[in-house]
């Protein structure tokens, strides 16, 4: 990670923006954002890459950006995808002034992402090209850029549709920065950092740095590395001199002993910061921070993950890289609510499905305590959609794999580079040499981690040896597998690196409890028992993990909700490998244990009562069956404690011992063999008649009540309760504020049958940054003012204008509802 800096307080993205170049004398130059007053359009444009091009009519935004998410949801487009307008051609230009004291420095301009298929001019001249919309690059400007005159960059994306096999965004969806270099210069990611020896008493940094002498003289000068505890404090420092010949390139290597270490780990996830320095005697040529963790990480059969020593067993989930009603527009604090929320279930790992993911995301795991599998593609040369990336593959795949690797190798958080995830290639026989290729391509760029991979093919992808490839195999939806896998490889560590694939609607239930099969709702029951064929209930990955602890844990299919792969509402159209709209307007997963929203599901709650120790219990399903009365509601309940207790209006139905009295569920796997249900450790249910009023469990631990949880039946939709997750924001239009809306009864209880529109309205500089329901099949605009709750809950994101000094309130109406408001305050951002 490269923290961003300026001297004499200036700031490159103040002038790179203005008409007029400062004065002042530039002693250094890093990296600036470049995220500010952009032109967009939609549509090929005629020489829309010339300086002199007329864009005075394109609409006016910062970055990042997804066109996409603005919508319309409409069944012209494909399902699979999101049923949004992510393909086409969009073009974004931007006029910036270079000081005339900067001629003769190197210029860069550097995105972090751009979907897809980017092209890139400067002054009407092309600077360069990347395809692939997961992967940041960092272009050179300084040939046609004109000193102390006014400049255009323009950017033309050309996503295609059926590229991907889930909303993948459109447009310059994360950060872009400007960068100016000294020709003596520490190149592009260029500072790679490794801890060879690990300990709280003493601990070796290995630092070696890439500088680059992009002028016509050798030059002989010192690099200078210091050392920062998280608090600031110097702990170690080296000097380096060194002589570069003429346009070359040399690596420094620095090693340096740090005392008392603070260790980098889950709980304690402590940073420290390298700040590197190049120096021609006095002047100062370059300057980088980077900031690392130190930890030792190991794999072994026996001991399976140790981190410093200590056994992790991954509880993991697989995420995509939307973030709901806000698309693919990279936002740092959407990033981090969607962490927090996974780690309060109790993840501990994650697995970027399937592509690199931003470089926000990465640093909040770092400062978070995140364990991360870093993944580089979804398909290699054998296609799984009509326009994937099969089609750069050739051309791309080694210098995609590389960049990937170069730009992420210093987060601690990472622990296995992943190269690839259910590629197709699993069924050739020659398919291990491609394997082969990306592992060596890996171990190149850094041996300090493992490499894995995501096969969902068994046993194809062991009898054709993909699996021999890499040093750690992991297996998608195989948990019955898993000892066979063991016993035939005795020496492999594996872990599950998909698992379960279950699918729900949050709020939802059917009776009876359906087995897979689709819903006329286009809703799938929250009992969380269906899924589709290849797929199990959570309960069985639990089972298969205790019964094999070799395994290294699991990364369950998914944490959140993602738009696109609606399954089970998408038919399968053969001819494409895709997905028809048969089911529209059902465009969003079912996969998530949480909502597109973040809201949690039942499913949420299971994996919670596993994988956490702070006492919980949980029960569904709500309490609102009208028309039922005296009909046998299931009631289930999971905990981390003992025994649960159940009581439907003050009367008792008795205790049940988790582990002792089992729920049988159905299992649809394709592996399972028996026509017997599973019979369930991990779920406690009772059969009850239904009859309105209040449903209570209590949780008991060492026979005393711990926790409870009661649901109370709903009346009339009475009023609108609106909950903020955060009340006090920066006014830099990139804070969020969530505002969780529900609709209650008089009484405050929420009602899971409404489905009322809610209208929003802000007072003050306030600004809505997206809506949502949760809903698979809701065609309500996610970027506007108005939205019907689901399930009785809704969601709106508030963010305010920069420089905006005065708090803002959102006000929430709906016929027939009493309405509500909430007020939002701002932080000073001068302090």
């Amino acid at each position: 990670m490269k923290i961003k800096y300026i001297a004499l307080l200036l700031l490159i993205g103040i002038w790179a923006c203005s008409k007029q170049a400062p004065k002042e004398d530039i002693i250094i130059l890093e990296e600036s954002s470049f995220n500010e007053n952009w032109k967009f359009s939609k549509g090929e444009k005629a020489n829309g890459m010339k300086a002199e091009f007329d864009d005075s009519s394109w609409r006016q935004l910062d970055l990042p950006h997804d066109w996409a998410i603005e919508g319309p949801f409409d069944e012209k487009y494909n399902a699979r995808s999101g049923g949004l307008p992510f393909h086409g051609i969009g073009w974004y230009r931007k006029k910036f002034n270079v000081p005339n004291q900067l001629e003769g420095k190197k210029a860069f301009v550097h995105f972090e992402g751009v979907m897809n298929r980017a092209e890139v001019w400067i002054n009407g001249q092309k600077i360069g090209e990347r395809p692939y919309g997961y992967i940041g690059f960092q272009l050179d400007m300084t040939p046609y850029l004109k000193f102390g005159q006014e400049n255009t960059i323009a950017v033309k994306c050309a996503p295609e549709d059926l590229s991907t096999r889930w909303y993948p965004g459109a447009g310059i969806y994360r950060d872009v920065w400007f960068e100016y270099k000294e020709p003596v210069h520490i190149a592009f990611d260029g500072t790679f950092i490794t801890t060879p020896q690990v300990s709280k008493e003493k601990s070796t940094v290995n630092i070696k740095t890439e500088v680059k002498n992009t002028s016509e003289q050798a030059v002989k000068f010192t690099l200078e590395t210091v050392i920062l505890n998280q608090k600031g404090e110097q702990v170690s420092s080296q000097n380096t001199v060194i002589e570069i010949s003429a346009n070359s390139e040399s690596v420094v290597e620095q090693v340096t002993e740090i005392q008392d270490t603070e260790l980098w780990d889950l709980k304690n996830p402590h940073l420290y910061k390298a700040i590197s320095r190049i120096k021609n005697g006095q002047k100062l040529l370059d300057f980088e921070e980077s900031t690392f963790g130190i930890r030792e990480i190991s794999f072994s059969a026996d001991q399976g993950f140790r981190l410093n020593g200590e056994k992790v067993r991954f509880q993991g989930v697989c995420l995509h890289h939307d973030q709901g009603p806000l698309g693919a527009a990279v936002n740092r604090r959407a990033k981090e609510r969607q962490l927090q929320i996974m780690k309060d279930m109790g993840v501990n790992a994650i697995r970027t499905s399937h592509n690199p993911p931003s470089k926000t995301l990465l640093n909040l795991c770092d400062e978070m305590g995140l364990l991360v599998i870093d993944e580089a593609f979804d398909c290699w040369r054998k296609a799984k959609v009509e326009n994937g990336y099969n089609k750069f593959y050739d051309e791309w795949s080694e210098r995609d794999l590389r960049d990937m690797i170069r730009r992420d190798r210093n987060h601690p958080s990472i622990i296995m580079w992943s190269i690839g995830n259910e590629i197709l290639e699993q069924s050739s026989k020659d398919g291990w040499k491609e394997t082969r290729r990306l592992a060596r391509i890996t171990k190149d760029e850094d041996t300090s981690r493992p490499v894995t991979a995501g096969f969902n093919y068994y046993p194809a992808s062991v009898i054709n040896k993909l699996a021999h490839e890499v040093d750690i195999p992991g297996f998608n939806y195989k948990p019955m597998k898993y000892k066979e896998i063991l016993e035939q490889h005795p020496d492999w560590i594996i872990y599950g690196s998909e698992t379960s694939s279950c699918t729900s609607s949050r709020g939802v239930y059917h009776f009876p409890i359906e087995t897979y099969k689709k819903h006329e709702s286009l809703q799938v029951t929250s009992y969380d028992l269906i899924g589709p064929v290849w797929s199990s209930p959570p309960d069985l990955d639990f089972d298969m993990l205790a019964e094999n602890p070799r395994v290294l844990g699991e990364f369950i299919w998914t944490g959140f909700d993602y738009l696109g792969e609606p399954t089970p509402y998408g038919g399968r159209d053969n001819s494409t490998n895709g997905y028809w709209n048969g089911d529209w307007p059902s465009h969003s997963s079912y996969f998530g244990a949480a909502d597109l929203c973040g809201f949690p599901k039942d499913r949420y709650f299971l994996y919670q009562s596993q994988w956490t120790e702070k006492p919980m219990v949980h029960v569904l399903p709500h309490w609102n069956w009208e028309g039922k009365e005296g009909e046998i509601i299931p009631v289930h309940a999971f905990t981390n404690c003992d025994e649960v207790e159940l009581f439907v209006n003050g009367k008792s139905y008795g205790k049940k011992v988790k582990g002792v009295d089992l729920t049988p569920i159905p299992m649809i796997h394709r592996f399972w063999k028996s026509d017997k249900p599973l019979m369930s450790k991990y779920r406690l249910s009772w059969d009850v008649p239904y009859q309105a009023g209040t449903i209570k469990v209590i949780a008991y631990k060492d026979g005393k009540a711990i926790v409870e949880k009661e649901i109370s039946t709903a009346g009339k939709a009475h009023h609108i309760e609106l909950e903020a997750d955060r009340t006090l924001i920066a006014s830099d239009n990139k804070d969020l504020s969530y505002i969780t809306v529900k609709v209650v009864d008089k009484e405050g209880n929420l009602c899971y049958k409404a489905n009322n529109n809610i209208k929003f309205e802000i007072e003050g500089k306030g600004k809505i940054a997206g809506v949502g329901n949760g809903n698979a099949a809701s065609l309500t605009p996610l970027q506007g003012d108005q939205m019907e709750v689901f399930s009785g809950m809704a969601l709106a994101i508030l963010k305010v204008d920069k420089g905006a000094k005065e708090s803002f309130k959102l006000k929430a109406s709906a016929e027939g509802l009493e309405s509500a408001s909430i007020q939002i305050q701002l932080k000073d951002m001068a302090l």
